[in-house]
């Protein structure tokens, strides 16, 4: 920190109380009173300095004892000690800590040069431009104390160069040599040692990154703050810089951001506890607005933080809804436990706030939209990029649907609104979205089953998993018309399956007959490959053999197919409750043979790969004998 010393006399200057005395060996001939403290001292010394005490010492001449108030010097009493030690010539030190008092004072007493020469003014000056404003944490020790010397720092635009000056250095590239890095970063010779004068071509800066300010500016007042945020903007800062430190400032001034200082975010501030509640909110707002709408500059979670505690301090709705559409416009990026918002309203009918969740939701299907978001082929879902984050967001509302489906105040119509929101093609499968339907309908035991039945019409059968099938086909919660969808797609799919293993199985046998049927490997000679056809031969057989097994066990099961869908149209006959019970078990029977059914599909399909491997090692080893065999002869 840079300092000044003026003045080349001892000390004379000795308190008693509220009271300052000049032991210079004379009679004190006025007393200045400043505020509460006096000041007994000698009419030469500050009439020679300062204009306005010659003017007010010659007016009270005519008096017995000469007293002056000051009530309204800028830096009360511990400005007018300094500028009275000035004017006697004693020693004094100028530094960012007390330069804007002694500025202000000696303005305000009229210290300039046609008064005396190398007075207080020019020399206040001199120091605050050259040594001042060229350092970072001088300058911000300045500014800091221009706020209880307003407006006097104002007129004198002292603030301003502060400001100034600040935004200049924040504003550099760090990568660059020069303010403010010099100040922060240790310079280092090649060699790893730091070099003593600072001074080296091969010098190199160690660690830095652009947010190397953000902690000192957040000391600054909120108005102040604001005000060096608008100067850096204004000289071309880059956004994404500016977010990241009025992010930093709400973490460190709103106690709500705080919650997760064990995990290292940002320490508690001593300021953040003597901000009012109102004054909270209204920092809140403004960060608000001084943030540039723009997706990717602050983290998702961070937002959902700034929105959580918007709630709890109850700011405007302007505000609020700001946050939601910028939550909104980078939901992909955002963590199920950030999203579990707390319902802060009164009425409290829901344990979390799903109509914010809602509203979130829209802002980013909008904004989907907007930037060209389309219903693509269900098999084009997976593979696309552009729908990656569209598939993203619809897995993350179904985990959140299953984590507020427990709440037993949470109304279907309100489930449903949020479940039904994202379009069609945002779920590739539709396991997530069965699971917190399952959850709720566990937690909702008593819902009638028309509602039961409306619920599970938003899951597409067909969009079900093995897993979620299997699940659903033994899960008693869902209704019966649930689990037969189930199982008919379940079976569907299985004869799908099998249906294309036995077209593969026909053209592995159309390939092999030539070679079977080939008489070249009989007659060739080659006797060291004869042995290996025959054995792939046989096993070939054999695999033809099991294949026309399954076709049989295949057409079997199509006739229990057909019988079951028979059945199937007769539930809503005179059936009886052991009638049910009859059916259910033989469509749990038939789903346990189509099981047994794909396992024995699995095994034929991986012998048929093993033969046909076989088979063209096989040619390629008797390709390879022949010609061998045509160069020997």
């Amino acid at each position: 920190m840079g300092s000044l010393k003026l003045g080349s006399k001892p000390d004379a200057f000795t308190r008693r109380g509220q009271a300052w005395f000049c032991t210079t060996g004379l009679p004190s001939d006025v007393t200045v009173e400043v505020g509460e403290m006096s000041f007994h001292l000698h009419k030469f010394p500050l009439l020679s300095k300062s204009a306005i005490l010659g003017r007010l010492i010659e007016e009270n001449s005519d008096q017995d004892e000469c007293t002056i108030k000051l009530s309204d010097i800028p830096g009360g009493a511990r400005s007018f000690e300094l500028v009275a030690r000035f004017c006697y010539g004693l020693k004094i030190e100028l530094s960012p800590a007390n330069i804007v008092h002694l500025r202000c004072a000696a303005e305000y007493l009229e210290m300039t040069e046609e008064t005396a020469q190398d007075n207080l003014i020019h020399q206040a000056e001199i120091f605050f431009n050259q040594v001042v404003l060229r350092s970072w944490k001088d300058s911000l020790e300045a500014l800091k104390t221009c706020d209880v010397l307003l407006p006097h720092a104002e007129d004198l635009h002292i603030a301003k160069r502060c400001v100034e000056s600040l935004a200049a250095k924040a504003s550099i590239d760090p990568d660059l040599f020069g303010w403010p890095v010099s100040e922060h970063g240790a310079m280092h010779s090649p060699g790893g040692s730091v070099l003593w004068n600072g001074i080296s071509t091969g010098a190199k800066l160690g660690n830095f990154s652009s947010d190397w300010w953000y902690d000192d500016a957040s000391s600054l007042s909120f108005p102040t703050y604001k005000r060096l945020i608008s100067t850096m903007e204004s000289r071309g800062a880059k956004e994404e810089i500016v977010a990241g430190s009025l992010t930093y400032y709400a973490k460190k001034c709103l106690p709500g951001l705080n919650r997760r200082q064990s995990m290292g975010l940002v320490p508690l501030n001593s300021a953040a506890a003597t901000l009012s509640e109102e004054e909270q909110r209204h920092l809140l707002e403004d960060i608000d607005r001084m943030l540039p709408l723009q997706r990717g500059l602050i983290s998702t979670n961070v937002l959902l933080w700034l929105l959580r505690t918007a709630m709890i301090l109850k700011v405007n709705r302007a505000c609020i809804s700001n946050l939601e559409k910028r939550v909104g416009m980078q939901l992909d990026e955002a963590t199920l436990e950030d999203l579990l918002l707390p319902n802060f309203s009164y009425t409290m009918d829901t344990l979390y706030n799903v109509e914010c969740v809602r509203r979130i939701l829209d802002h980013f299907l909008a904004m989907d939209q907007t930037m060209g978001g389309g219903s693509p082929c269900l098999d084009d879902v997976m593979g696309s990029p552009s729908l990656a984050p569209i598939t993203a967001v619809a897995k993350l509302i179904d985990g959140y649907l299953a984590e507020i489906a427990p709440d037993i105040n949470l109304k279907p119509p309100k489930f449903e609104s949020l479940a039904t929101a994202l379009p069609e093609y945002a779920r590739p499968l539709d396991d997530g979205l069965y699971r917190a339907i399952d959850v709720y309908l566990k937690a909702h035991s008593c819902l009638p089953e028309s509602e039961r039945e409306h619920l599970c019409r938003l899951i597409d059968c067909q969009k079900l998993s093995l897993e979620a099938c299997t699940h659903a086909a033994q899960n008693e919660r869902l209704p019966l018309r649930v689990v037969v969808q189930v199982l008919f797609f379940e079976q569907l799919q299985l004869r799908t399956s099998i249906a294309g293993c036995l077209m593969v199985s026909d053209n592995l046998e159309g390939s092999s007959r030539p070679l079977h049927g080939s008489g070249t490997i009989a007659t060739s000679g080659e006797a060291g490959a004869r042995w290996v056809t025959s054995a792939a031969v046989k096993e070939n057989q054999a695999l033809r053999a099991g294949m026309d097994s399954m076709r049989l066990r295949l057409a079997e099961l199509e006739r229990e197919c057909s019988g079951m869908r028979q059945d199937i149209r007769k539930l809503g006959g005179a059936a009886g409750k052991d009638g049910w019970a009859v059916r259910v078990q033989r469509m749990f029977s038939l789903k346990m043979k189509l099981q047994m059914c794909s396992t024995e599909e699995g095994k034929m399909s991986d012998r048929h790969r093993t033969a046909s491997a076989k088979l063209e090692k096989l040619q390629a080893k008797v390709s390879s004998h022949k010609k061998h065999l045509t160069i020997d002869a």
